[in-house]
């Protein structure tokens, strides 16, 4: 173990959550590498204009956001890495992360992989990402004002944002691969909706591909193609927002940590996870909201609660139960 590198801290994950967390422990002279496997930023990078985070009274481009937060990461001592964790074994004082750059160690370990979105797998949905088509009606739903849109999924969240996307919508089409899943409260809220003309829902129907063309020097979404009863249908349309589930970036860490049914990693109120010294916090932690102003403040409280941790103060294992998580102002 002596040939292994040491770090106070590893952080899985490189977005809002992990890279505020890696502002705190810095500046406190804490040890912090960062790995991240795909984007430093995580979605918040990918994402054309964050509209909700609070200081940008114009809203503020994803990739600007995710670049600073690096920039002040780093000044204060972060490293990150691209590259990414298959595993964690928990060998007492330190924890021994599998790498694709070779083994690690580290006293404490801030899991914060955050999830992806599903997706239909249509052609044209990931040519037409952030330019059309869009998985969060809060973060985008305003560009769409007086426009025409498609909401695709039967569930809850589906049901939900197709609601909350008619403030701006003039009309909605809902494609539904089979049947509505959502509650009956739900079901019922949206009837109102289909009666008003709001909302028109076509169940039964698959989404086969999303069409765009240049416009003005731009790329944007004009249709989609579906079938029904074993006919095509077409949908005009300004966007495309779909609501298939969201997938946790938990794989890695599936058989040693307490997960939730739907791969979310548990914690307890100190975001400590089942194993000891292993912390979680963001969109990968059960019960999250799923917003890039919450991941930050957990970022901040996961650092504080890390330190704590290091200096021995913190409490011993995480319970089964999630517990709320107080975000800090």
């Amino acid at each position: 173990m002596a040939d292994i590198p040491k770090h106070d801290v590893i952080m899985v994950g490189a977005g809002p959550a992990a890279l505020t967390a890696a502002i705190y422990t810095t500046r406190e002279d804490i040890d912090t590498l960062l790995f991240e496997r795909g984007v430093v930023g995580g979605l918040a990078a990918v994402t054309d204009l964050i509209d909700n985070y609070p200081g940008f009274p114009e809203g503020v481009e994803g990739l600007k956001l995710a670049e600073d937060l690096r920039k002040q990461a780093e000044r204060f001592g972060a490293v990150i890495e691209l590259g990414e964790v298959l595993k964690i074994h928990d060998e007492g004082e330190y924890k021994r992360l599998e790498t694709t750059s070779g083994d690690m160690l580290a006293k404490a370990v801030l899991i914060a992989t955050g999830s992806d979105y599903k997706k239909v797998g249509a052609p044209g949905e990931l040519e037409y990402y952030a330019r059309g088509v869009h998985y969060c009606a809060t973060c985008d739903g305003a560009f769409y004002r007086d426009k025409r849109l498609v909401v695709i999924g039967g569930g809850n969240s589906a049901i939900q944002e197709a609601i909350f996307l008619t403030r701006y919508a003039t009309h909605i089409d809902l494609l539904v691969r089979s049947t509505i899943k959502a509650s009956d409260v739900l079901q019922k809220d949206l009837e109102q909706y289909i009666a008003s003309g709001k909302i028109t829902v076509h169940l039964g129907t698959t989404t086969d591909e999303i069409v765009g063309e240049r416009i003005d020097n731009i790329d944007r979404v004009t249709k989609v193609v579906g079938t029904k009863d074993g006919e095509q249908v077409m949908f005009e349309t300004d966007g495309v927002f779909v609501f298939v589930g969201l997938k946790p970036n938990s794989e890695f860490v599936a058989a040693d940590l307490d997960l939730d049914e739907i791969g979310f990693v548990k914690t307890d109120a100190h975001l400590q996870t089942s194993m000891k010294g292993v912390f979680a916090c963001g969109d990968i932690r059960s019960g999250a909201t799923m917003q890039i102003a919450t991941a930050a403040g957990e970022g901040a409280t996961a650092a504080l609660l890390i330190r704590e941790y290091l200096e021995g103060h913190a409490v011993t294992p995480a319970v089964e139960e999630v517990a709320p998580v107080a975000t800090p102002a």
